[in-house]
């Protein structure tokens, strides 16, 4: 199968292309806006280079649909974010050729939107229209389907993300994130949707092996099609964390000028904060981990509640976010993932299924009881 990976030598997209060109059933087209980037990016490569090649491909080209079937993927996987101000144009460009689609959007309206906007479209396509593959709700919707069997009832999803201080820093991710910073949103807090904040609500949650411990709100698709996947779930909160204190708690501080109408929107500061941070890039760690607490009812009725953690060294945390797309993938191109239509990314693979694609890597989990 040929896969076209936008964004291909990206943050997310060069480790997604990389780990695919290693299998040999597979050409991945690296593309991008400049085919020059995607020709170092594989020139640098190694023995995945055999496997890759360059395209220049700009995703708002009116004529996108006729560029992809010129070089006739069957799966297009849109790695260039951030996608919270996207449209599905990409999506719709693969199902006019008859190609497979998958992306990495941490969009809430974007990943919660694809199947009322294209599942019709993806169902007369015989083709897999699959967003949010990756971390959330990838991951989270298969440690909750791994672990769900342990509960009678299911009444509290609570997770988040804290990624290594010297991980590098996507300018994607790092948009996606300021674009939420001080602004409300609603989400399921105790029973009923409430407005919280994004970057507020301050946690400290200490996980082992990590060394940052304080979260806050952040808005991802996970609050909205998680209590659609698990109506009896009466709360679900998702948070995120820095490793150092001075940039976790600058962009708290940050978020209080956004909530008071001082700055409009912290997206375009994005570039300028990366900047910044680079400069504290030899402080703290490149471990990085994310954590999931489930809380209900276990079968004989007693109350249950279970923390299930990922931790990545050496740097290795940004494969996590990948993976997902990596797996659907090989399943996609194996024919081992049936049917069609426009999905969120639940219930398509396993829990086993990710961790064996995890295997080499610098990463490890681990589950127990909070009771």
């Amino acid at each position: 199968m040929q896969i076209l990976i936008l964004g291909g030598y990206g943050h997310f997209g060069g480790r997604i292309s990389r780990t695919l060109a290693n299998d040999p059933d597979l050409e991945i087209i690296v593309a991008g806006r400049s085919a020059d980037a995607a020709a170092r990016f594989i020139e640098h490569s190694g023995t995945a280079a055999r496997s890759m090649r360059p395209l220049s491909l700009d995703l708002d080209a009116s004529d996108l649909a006729t560029q992809l079937r010129r070089h006739a993927p069957g799966l297009v996987i849109h790695t260039a974010g951030p996608f919270q101000h996207r449209d599905y144009r990409v999506a719709e460009a693969a199902l006019a050729i008859g190609a497979h689609y998958i992306d990495l959007s941490d969009g809430r309206d974007f990943v919660t939107g694809i199947h009322s906007a294209l599942n019709a479209k993806a169902r007369q396509a015989r083709c897999r229209v699959i967003s949010g593959a990756s971390s959330v709700p990838g991951l989270s919707a298969a440690v909750i389907a791994a672990y769900r069997p342990r509960f009678r009832h299911l009444h509290s999803i609570e997770s988040g993300i804290l990624p290594g201080n010297q991980t590098p820093r996507g300018l994607a991710t790092t948009r996606a994130i300021l674009g939420y910073v001080g602004r409300p949103y609603r989400i399921l807090l105790d029973g009923c949707w409430q407005t919280v904040h994004g970057w507020q609500s301050l946690r400290k949650v200490p996980i082992p092996g990590l060394h940052g411990n304080w979260y806050a709100h952040c808005e991802v698709p996970d609050l909205s099609v998680l209590p659609q996947r698990y109506p009896e779930l009466r709360h679900c909160d998702f948070r995120a964390g820095l490793e150092l204190r001075r940039m976790h708690f600058g962009l708290w501080l940050a978020s209080w000028l956004v909530r008071a109408g001082l700055i409009r929107n912290l997206a375009s500061w994005a570039e300028r904060l990366i900047s910044i941070s680079d400069h504290w890039m030899k402080a703290g760690t490149d471990v990085g981990g994310m954590y999931l607490d489930m809380s209900g009812d276990a079968e004989d009725g007693t109350p249950l509640r279970l923390r299930w953690i990922i931790r990545a060294a050496a740097g290795d945390g940004p494969q996590i976010p990948c993976t997902a797309a990596i797996v659907l993938a090989r399943k996609l191109a194996r024919g081992e993932l049936h049917g069609s239509g426009a999905t969120p990314c639940l219930d398509l693979f396993s829990l086993a299924d990710f961790m064996e694609a995890l295997e080499g890597f610098a990463i490890e989990t681990d589950v127990f009881s909070m009771n």
